[in-house]
């Protein structure tokens, strides 16, 4: 009787070793966050100058 009793001691002794949580520690989660920028192209527009006479145009019109 006095084995079982030992061996029971001992069973509780460990139990209560392996279940001691005492310290936690806080869980941390690494999250990557990626960002990808997207660059647009200027734009670009084309300004045409219509004060003056087309290029076929003769030159007494051309200088109004």
């Amino acid at each position: 009787m006095k084995k079982v009793s030992l061996f029971f001691a001992s069973l509780a002794m460990v139990a209560f070793v392996a279940c001691n949580n005492a310290s936690e520690e806080a869980v941390v989660e690494e999250t990557v966050v990626e960002e990808t920028v997207v660059e647009e192209a200027p734009v670009v527009e084309e300004v045409v100058d219509t004060t003056m006479a087309p290029a076929d145009a003769p030159a007494e019109e051309a200088a109004m």
